[in-house]
């Protein structure tokens, strides 16, 4: 078994992607048993993981001033949203037979416990996937900067950004063939260049903490996988 480039790792999931393309239903059974096994097969590697996960899939907070609602009130709305898919994927983990848990950024005492760092780390050594809900507990910031925040507070050797593309580009690669993928890029090129894979205040948090950011396609078989072995994959954001 090869030696995993990373002890402790920061998974950032996206809740779009819980979304069932066939029937509409913003959390797929499917897609969520798929999630797990990937954590899974990591775990077998003894790396400890911790995860954030968006709520874009039920409620983006955006949409709140978009509708009238106010950016707070609406990033309050998906942060609940992202409670609920926390929960989600706790339960398919245990399905999997995966021992995990869900820490809450604010007090919700009759659902999970508050999300403290030395709780995290507790769980981490205890052997648990730790499901960090709730964004960072304010408004007015991303799931990114969240999974960012917790990767500090946890000492993740890495924050590992799964979307739907196999790396960081250029321009979007879905409506620019043309567009170039990066290999590795460093806090500075990332932040001057504006991508928008991650928004700046996570990028200045993982600068600031040196924590490399590996941004890679969560559902090409194995790849996440692949990056914690250290083998090629995905892109590399770094100092």
């Amino acid at each position: 078994m090869k030696t995993p480039r990373f002890k402790r790792i920061l998974l950032k999931l996206s809740g779009e992607v819980l979304r069932d393309p066939d029937t509409g239903e913003c959390i797929s059974d499917r897609i969520l048993a798929e999630m797990a096994a990937q954590i899974k097969a990591v775990r077998k590697l003894g790396v400890q993981v911790g995860v954030v996960i968006g709520g874009g899939n039920i409620f983006r907070g955006l949409k709140g001033q978009d509708r009238g609602f106010g950016r707070a009130h609406g990033d309050n709305m998906g942060m609940l949203a992202t409670m609920i898919n926390s929960l989600a994927l706790q339960s398919a983990l245990e399905a999997a037979k995966v021992p995990a848990q869900t820490l809450a950024a604010t007090p919700m005492p009759a659902l999970v416990e508050l999300f403290t760092f030395r709780r995290a780390i507790e769980l981490l050594d205890a052997g648990k996937v730790v499901l960090m809900g709730g964004g960072t507990g304010s408004p007015f910031f991303t799931t990114d900067s969240a999974a960012a925040l917790r990767a500090a507070e946890i000492g993740a050797d890495a924050l590992l950004k799964a979307t739907k593309v196999d790396g960081i580009y250029d321009a979007d690669p879905v409506l620019n063939p043309k567009a170039k993928k990066f290999d590795r890029l460093t806090y500075a090129e990332a932040l001057a260049r504006r991508l928008k894979v991650m928004d700046s205040t996570a990028f200045s948090l993982c600068m600031d903490n040196q924590i490399p950011i590996m941004v890679f396609d969560f559902f090409r078989r194995g790849e996440l996988l692949r990056v914690v072995r250290g083998e090629k994959a995905g892109t590399l954001v770094s100092a």
